[in-house]
């Protein structure tokens, strides 16, 4: 008798699946465009096709492993129900098809999930329980009550039917721009890259494979380089702030990446607005990561035709509009300047008619004659200002220079 341990093989992920992926997933989800932005393209000096998977019904990408995975259940699986861990997008996706499949479903969020998400969520029908304040305890949590009620953990990256489902991105992306030779895929757990990356290579074994991870999080970068995972802080691109890299993904990330870069939360803001003014469509933070490691190393991707992946559209519109105005404000079309005037009828009016003659607006305006040294028939003007860009803030500053007014340009301004 043979008594050598006999160990089963790690899962893999072949081409084959991606193809079998998506021939289940025609027809039941949308196939979103690939399309070439001319605006992007000559902003950063290379050709910019965007996958728009902030088109699907639930807003993300997170659609196709997850119908992938339900419909390798079997029916007593079916009937006993499934369990996610989410921070949002794939706990959408699980509850909106379990929901068409007339399957069960809980799905345990982290506390930190922006309301949108845990709202939508509980619209498809789906039991949510919010819980710790990591995906990881999210997940011990999601695996406790698996174990404790019978229901199937469908984990959001690390297994091969999600995998392969999530590789139908690059899949759809080459076959509308086959020209594509550098695929940007923002990375959370990596089964977004590690499926794409699959396709991809299979397709155009030259194409390039870039990941992309927040400053905060960067886990694969961290073990693709041989560091220790130290992960944590505050990020709007809460759908990739991911502790651990799946073991599947990373297997196949080491084969198949080529490199992985990572961004800052100011980059990602600045991909934001640009998704939103530039091609009229919302992106969330994971969502903007491809085209904010494009705008933060413009030179890595000049003259190369670069596949951007648009992974998700789900963010909450107060942050939002915080970050459209941060925006503004950063472009210098919004300013707060302070100005020293005399403490008399009619100089407001007076400054405002400079400011207006610019063809500025006045948005907000406060006194200050109390404190910080100001002289009793003096009085301080903190004035926030709408322009058109930097050239007008600099003229409307001139001409309040020229009348006799001192005037300070305040911090957040393109002008610090």
């Amino acid at each position: 008798m043979n008594d050598t341990l006999i160990t089963a093989a790690p899962p893999v992920v072949t081409f084959a699946d991606v193809e079998a992926a998506a021939t289940q997933l025609a027809g039941q989800i949308a196939r979103t465009p690939t399309l070439l932005s001319r605006t992007l393209s000559n902003e950063l000096g290379c050709a910019v096709w965007v996958k728009f998977e902030n088109l699907q019904f639930t807003a993300s990408f997170k659609e196709r492993g997850a119908l992938v995975k339900l419909g390798s259940l079997t029916r007593d699986e079916r009937r006993r129900g499934v369990i996610a861990m989410s921070a949002g997008n794939h706990a959408q996706g699980v509850a909106y098809h379990a929901g068409r499949l007339s399957i069960p479903a809980t799905i345990v969020m982290p506390s930190f999930t922006p309301y949108t998400k845990v709202r939508h969520t509980q619209g498809h029908g789906a039991r949510v329980v919010l819980f710790g304040d990591t995906l990881a305890e999210a997940a011990e949590e999601a695996r406790r009550l698996a174990q404790a009620e019978g229901l199937v953990f469908v984990h959001p990256y690390d297994d091969p039917a999600i995998v392969a489902g999530q590789g139908t991105v690059a899949l759809e992306m080459l076959h509308d721009a086959p020209d594509i030779d550098t695929l940007v895929v923002p990375v959370g757990g990596g089964g977004l890259i590690s499926g794409c990356a699959v396709a991809a290579k299979a397709l155009k074994p030259d194409i390039r494979v870039v990941g992309v991870e927040t400053a905060g999080y960067p886990a694969l970068y961290q073990q693709l380089h041989g560091q220790p995972v130290v992960v944590g802080g505050d990020t709007i691109a809460e759908g990739i702030a991911v502790r651990d890299t799946g073991a599947l993904p990373l297997a196949l990330c080491r084969r198949l990446v080529d490199e992985v870069h990572l961004v800052d939360e100011e980059h990602i803001e600045r991909a934001i607005v640009m998704f939103l003014e530039i091609e009229k469509t919302v992106a969330e933070g994971a969502g903007a990561a491809g085209l904010a490691a494009v705008l933060a190393n413009r030179e890595a991707f000049a003259g190369r035709t670069v596949g951007l992946v648009l992974c998700g559209g789900n963010i909450d519109t107060r942050l939002l509009a915080s970050i459209l105005m941060r925006g503004l404000v950063r472009d210098g079309r919004i300013v707060r300047l302070r100005i020293k005037i005399n403490d008399r009828p009619g100089q407001l009016a007076r400054v405002s008619r400079i400011i207006a003659d610019i063809g500025a607006n006045v948005l907000e305006v406060s006194h200050q004659r109390l404190f910080g040294g100001v002289a009793a028939k003096s009085a301080t003007l903190e004035v926030i200002v709408e322009t058109r860009d930097a050239a007008q803030v600099r003229d409307m500053i001139a001409a309040l220079d020229s009348t006799g007014y001192k005037v300070k340009l305040l911090e957040g301004t393109t002008e610090d």
